[in-house]
C-alpha cells in the first residue's frame, strides 16, 4: 500500500512488511522449535515393550543389552534403574573393550537413560538461548532470509549480553563442585558393592567351615545333611532379607515373601516376615543354627565371627541408604549449575557472530547443558546405589553356592579321610589328649 507523508514524499512499505513477516516467522520458529534440540519425550515404564530387552532371569543385564535395538523405547526416571544392574561376563568385557564402542555409544545417545532424565532442564536452557537470539534480533537488528541486514525493530530496548570472563572465572568452581559430587556418589556405590562382595565371600566361608568342622561322630548322614542344609538356608535367608530391607517395598515385597515360603519352613518364614527388622531376625536364626551344630565351641566361635561380619555389612548399607550427601551441598550445586547455564547464552552470544543471526548459539547451548547437567545427574543416580546393584543376582548365586557346598562330604573326592590325631581330639571332642578329661 502507499502512504502520503506530510512532506509530500511517498514510501513503499511492501518490501519491508514482507521482510518483517519473514522475521516474525523466524522468531516463532526459534522460540517454538527450541525444544527440538532436547532429547525426545520418553515412554513410561508401563507402556515400554520390555520383552525385547536382553535381561537375565535374576534381573541383571550385561554390556548395553538394549544397544542397537532401534524399535525399543526404554522407560525413563525410576523405571530405568532396574536396567542398570550390570553383571559382566568375559563376553561382555570383550564388547566393553571393542574399538567400535564410541560409535555404539554415540549412536545410542538419544536412548541414554541419563540424557532422557534431563528433558525438562535441557528444554528450559535451550528456550533461554532461543529467547536471547530472538530478543537481540529485535533490539539490535537481524539478517533476513535474503541475507540483507535489517534495522532493529525496537532499538530503544537493550541488547542482552554479558562478558565471557564472568563464566571463565566461575567455571573452575563449578567443575570442582561437579567432580566432588560425582566422586562422593561413586564412593557410596563402591562401598555398597564392597558390602555385597563381603556378603558373598563370607557366606561361602561360613558354610564351608560349618561343613568341615561338623563332627559327624554318632550322627547319621541324614541328620548331618539336614543340619548343614539348615545352616545354608539360614545364610541365604539373611542376605535375601537384607536385599529386601534395602529395596523399595513395591518392587520386592511380593517376590520376597514367595521366595521365603518356597525355601524355608513355614514358621521360620513367617517369623522373618513379621519381624520389625527382618535381617536381624534372619541373622538370629543363623546364629541359632550355628550354635546347634555338633562341634567344639572354639570352632563355633570361628563360624560366628563370620556371621558378625554380616551385621557390619548391614549397618554400613543402612548408613548409605539413610544418609545422603548433605542436602545443602546438592542444592547449592543444582542452583549454581542452573544459574550458570541460564546466563551462559549471554556470554556466548558474541562468540557465534559468524552464524546467521547467532542461531548456532541454540544447539550449542543444548549440547553444553546436556553434558554439564548430565554430570550432576550421574552423581544423583549413583548416590543411592542399591536399586542399581544386581542384589537379586547376588542372592541367587549365594543360594546356589551355599547349597552346593553343603552337598559335599568328607571323602567324596576319593581320598580316604585320616583319623583325627590324638593331639587334635580337643578340637573335635573337647577331650584333653593328655588327661583325657572332658572340657
Amino acid at each position: 500500500s502507499l502512504v502520503e507523508t506530510s512532506d509530500g514524499f511517498t514510501f513503499i512499505y511492501k518490501t519491508r512488511m514482507m521482510k518483517s513477516i519473514s522475521f516474525a516467522l523466524l522468531a516463532s520458529a526459534l522460540l517454538g522449535g527450541a525444544n527440538g534440540f532436547a532429547p525426545p519425550k520418553l515412554q513410561s515404564a508401563k507402556t515400554a515393550d520390555l520383552t525385547k530387552l536382553n535381561v537375565n532371569p535374576d534381573g541383571s543385564t550385561g554390556w548395553d543389552s538394549f544397544c542397537g535395538n532401534d524399535s525399543l523405547e526404554l522407560p525413563s526416571g525410576e523405571g530405568a534403574r532396574k536396567f542398570r544392574r550390570t553383571v559382566y561376563t568375559h563376553d561382555d568385557w570383550v564388547l566393553h573393550r571393542s574399538q567400535d564402542r564410541f560409535i555404539d555409544y554415540v549412536a545410542a545417545i538419544f536412548k541414554s537413560g541419563v540424557y532422557k532424565n534431563l528433558d525438562n532442564e535441557v528444554r528450559a536452557m535451550t528456550f533461554v538461548a532461543g529467547f536471547v537470539v530472538v530478543w537481540n534480533c529485535i533490539t539490535g537488528g537481524y539478517t533476513d532470509l535474503e541475507g540483507i541486514q535489517q534495522a532493529a525493530l525496537r532499538p530503544d530496548l537493550p541488547v542482552l549480553s554479558m562478558p565471557l570472563s564472568a563464566f571463565t572465572l566461575t567455571s573452575p568452581s563449578l567443575g570442582l563442585l561437579l567432580v566432588f559430587r560425582t566422586n562422593s556418589s561413586y564412593k557410596r556405590w563402591d562401598e555398597a558393592r564392597k558390602n555385597w562382595g563381603m556378603n558373598i565371600n563370607h557366606t561361602r566361608d561360613l558354610v564351608r567351615m560349618a561343613n568341615v568342622f561338623y563332627d559327624g561322630t554318632g550322627v547319621s548322614p541324614e541328620k548331618r545333611a539336614e543340619d548343614l542344609n539348615h545352616v545354608a538356608l539360614c545364610t541365604w535367608a539373611f542376605v535375601r532379607s537384607m536385599k529386601r530391607h534395602l529395596s523399595p517395598e513395591e518392587e520386592d515385597e511380593t517376590q520376597f515373601r514367595a521366595e521365603l515360603f518356597q525355601k524355608l519352613p513355614q514358621q521360620q518364614a513367617e517369623m522373618i516376615i513379621n519381624a520389625a527388622h527382618r535381617p536381624n531376625r534372619a541373622l538370629q536364626d543363623l546364629s541359632y543354627a550355628i550354635d546347634s551344630l555338633p562341634m567344639h565351641f572354639m570352632r563355633k566361635n570361628e563360624i560366628q565371627s563370620a556371621a558378625t561380619i554380616f551385621e557390619d555389612n548391614l549397618g554400613s548399607s543402612e548408613r548409605i541408604l539413610t544418609s545422603p550427601v548433605p542436602l545443602f551441598y546438592s542444592r547449592h550445586l543444582a542452583r549454581f549449575l542452573a544459574v550458570w547455564l541460564v546466563f551462559m547464552p549471554l556470554g556466548l552470544y558474541d562468540a557465534f557472530s559468524g552464524s546467521w543471526n547467532h542461531a548456532m548459539l541454540i544447539p550449542a547451548t543444548a549440547v553444553i547443558s546436556t553434558m554439564l547437567i548430565g554430570i550432576e545427574e550421574i552423581g544423583t543416580q549413583l548416590e543411592e546405589p542399591f536399586t542399581v546393584l544386581p542384589m537379586q543376582a547376588f542372592c541367587n548365586k549365594i543360594y546356589n553356592w551355599c547349597m552346593e557346598i553343603v552337598s559335599w562330604a568328607p571323602g567324596d573326592n576319593g581320598r580316604v579321610m585320616k583319623e583325627v590325631r590324638p593331639e587334635h581330639k580337643y578340637f573335635t571332642d573337647g577331650v584333653d589328649p593328655y588327661t583325657y578329661s572332658q572340657y
